[in-house]
């Protein structure tokens, strides 16, 4: 029997339901404590992917009918909605995870062959971005902040597929350095930044990718030349 990969859909359903089940695991206590990222809460973490649901939902039905639209109609309006949101009750703040993921999850199936085809912009005037690019956004959203939610589920919960989608979608963001990535639980390497000669990092698929999203300290990573360059957050 051969093996199926799966698709950035299937990661994606699977990755949507471990996500919501930790929120549902999370009270206002737990909401209001701080994440894994400078300065926002749990709460703002999960506001923002209910709204960056809710967003790329609007950026598919707009590709869907003809009708491209910003995924934010500006970068002030993002940053205030996520700041009302991440302090709303844990009723509401669940209720918006869900319908955003549902919404997006309901756009994605409406999408034709020939809707992918399209581009839209972030925030109008702001960089173009191609639809067909969207459903790989939204996992690298959901599975990313998920484990910056600091609840429990961290990047060695990261499957092997998504490991290796995530790596190979890195390849296209820029390091300050030479970097080749030689994952001690996957096979092949990934190589990152300019060309020329750079450290060579060895370790787990998952704590690479973490590494390169500018997250941790390269926790459980070795580098040839003993020192890990240090990434930008994003």
């Amino acid at each position: 029997m051969t093996e199926t990969t799966p698709t950035v859909g299937d990661l994606l359903h699977a990755a949507d339901g471990a996500l919501v089940r930790t929120v549902d695991g999370l009270d206002a206590t737990a909401l209001a404590d701080p994440s894994l990222l400078p300065g926002w809460t749990r709460g703002h973490v999960v506001a923002h992917l209910a709204l960056n649901a809710e967003a790329l939902a609007g950026v598919l039905h707009g590709a869907h009918v003809g009708r491209p639209q910003p995924m934010y109609p500006s970068q002030e309006r993002r940053d205030t909605d996520i700041d009302d949101l991440a302090v709303a009750a844990p009723a509401e703040l669940r209720q918006r995870l869900l319908a955003g993921t549902g919404a997006f999850a309901e756009a994605l199936r409406s999408m034709g062959d020939a809707d992918w085809d399209g581009s839209f912009e972030r925030t109008p005037g702001a960089r173009v971005i191609r639809v067909a690019a969207v459903p790989l956004m939204r996992l690298r959203e959901v599975e990313i902040h998920h484990a910056d939610l600091g609840s429990g589920y961290t990047h060695a919960d990261w499957s092997a597929d998504f490991d290796r989608v995530l790596l190979d979608s890195l390849t296209k963001f820029d390091t300050p350095t030479p970097i080749t990535v030689r994952p001690t639980d996957l096979d092949g390497e990934w190589r990152y930044g300019p060309e020329g000669d750079g450290p060579v990092v060895s370790g787990p698929a998952g704590a690479a990718a973490w590494w390169l999203t500018g997250r941790g300290s390269g926790e459980g990573l070795t580098s040839s030349t003993h020192e890990l360059p240090e990434m930008e957050a994003w």
